[in-house]
């Protein structure tokens, strides 16, 4: 049986879509069973970073020749079982279609998107779910959603839940506090925030409270560091930083690899994490997973995904993200805690579990087999283990 994944996204830097693809692909690679897979790539660095295992087909890096005539030519010539897509399918698909769908913030938040981009995406993934068999999703919280918008429509939304890659671990604070001071030039102590430059992502907010902190802090010589890449949103975030009076202790550093990820996790005080929406929040599960404490927002899918093992705070409440910041940055006890706490939650998810759980998938499709959405064990709430 030969399955078809678009694995367009790999070597494009586009955030999650990437790692979920790339990850997903790296543990399946391991899974046993009489099956082949077949990715389509875009991009020469897919090469290295694809398993042997697999079979690759290039297609076109612009979105319209790759979903309008590569994908379905490519399709029709290889007869796959089955074609898995991130949110949008080609235009003429001749395999069943297997759709992960990690949010619905283009439909409800269009706000958060260049408006061309939130249109085309409400068009193309309401045509996708539509023609779907079946669609995938990280959490409970963007099953509802998915479920609120195209649920007259959808097929069976099955929840399978992402994991932090194993590169992310715990590493010596000193070594890695000093990797960041040779690469970037950032002493500590730090306060880290991870994702792309953008009203999604809340930076913004979170410079005004950093400065708020450094207020209540006047005796911490504190930095915050803001790590991913620039969209056309970026400029919001650098007027905060100017306006802010404290843009001498914030750093921006653009897109970073995984690799220095792991460093910047290790060495930070404090993960902060002040997203309005998420269909998940990988980037708390990377950080808990390096053994930092984690602060985050209240909303969407992040107390799903963080449980009991980090502080909460309400994202348009300034005074409530400095509370949250100042407390576990002045409280050793809860610093430990928090620590001790995000091991294990990161511990409970697995990228092996989810390659095992999307190949079912991917069988009970081509065999038309029901197959039932089980809650994954990654979401039994950490505080039941205490």
């Amino acid at each position: 049986m030969l399955f078809a994944v678009d694995a367009h996204a790999i070597g494009c830097r586009l955030t999650g879509n990437e790692v979920y693809i790339r990850s997903l692909l790296t543990a399946m690679a391991d899974l046993p069973g009489d099956w082949q897979l077949l990715a389509y790539v875009s991009r020469p660095e897919a090469q290295s970073v694809l398993p042997a295992r697999f079979r690759r087909a290039p297609v076109s890096r612009n979105p319209f020749l790759r979903l309008g005539a590569d994908l379905p030519r490519r399709l029709r010539r290889d007869r796959p079982s089955l074609l898995h897509v991130q949110y949008t399918a080609p235009i003429a698909c001749p395999a069943p279609i297997v759709v992960t769908v990690h949010d619905v913030s283009f439909v409800e938040h269009p706000e958060f998107f260049p408006l061309g981009r939130a249109r085309q995406l409400r068009l193309t993934v309401r045509r996708t779910v539509a023609r779907a068999a079946r669609v995938l999703t990280g959490s409970e919280f963007s099953a509802r959603a998915i479920a609120r918008h195209y649920g007259s429509f959808a097929p069976e939304i099955t929840v399978i839940p992402n994991a932090a890659s194993p590169l992310f671990r715990p590493l010596s604070p000193e070594a890695a506090a000093a990797f960041v001071r040779s690469r970037f030039g950032i002493g500590s102590p730090f306060l880290l925030c991870v994702g792309d430059l953008q009203p999604r992502k809340n930076q913004h907010g979170l410079v005004r409270a950093f400065a708020a902190l450094l207020r209540v802090v006047p005796n911490r010589d504190l930095r915050l560091v803001l790590a991913g890449k620039p969209t056309a949103f970026a400029s919001r975030i650098h007027e905060a930083v100017r306006s802010s009076g404290a843009a001498e202790r914030i750093h921006l550093l653009g897109f970073v690899s995984d690799e220095e990820l792991l460093y910047l996790y290790n060495a930070c005080e404090l993960f902060v994490f002040p997203s309005w929406y998420e269909g998940f929040g990988l980037p708390v599960l990377e950080a808990m997973a390096c053994g930092a404490p984690v602060a985050c927002s209240n909303r969407s899918a992040l107390p799903e995904v963080a449980d009991a093992a980090a502080v909460f705070f309400d994202p348009a409440s300034c005074e409530d993200m400095v509370r949250a910041m100042r407390g576990v940055l002045l409280d050793d006890e809860l610093r430990a805690r928090l620590k001790r706490l995000g091991l294990q939650r990161a511990a409970q998810f697995s990228w092996r579990r989810t390659a095992e759980r999307t190949l079912a998938v991917y069988h009970a499709v081509c065999n038309a087999e029901f197959l039932p959405c089980q809650q994954d064990v990654a979401f039994a709430p950490l505080r039941r283990q205490r």
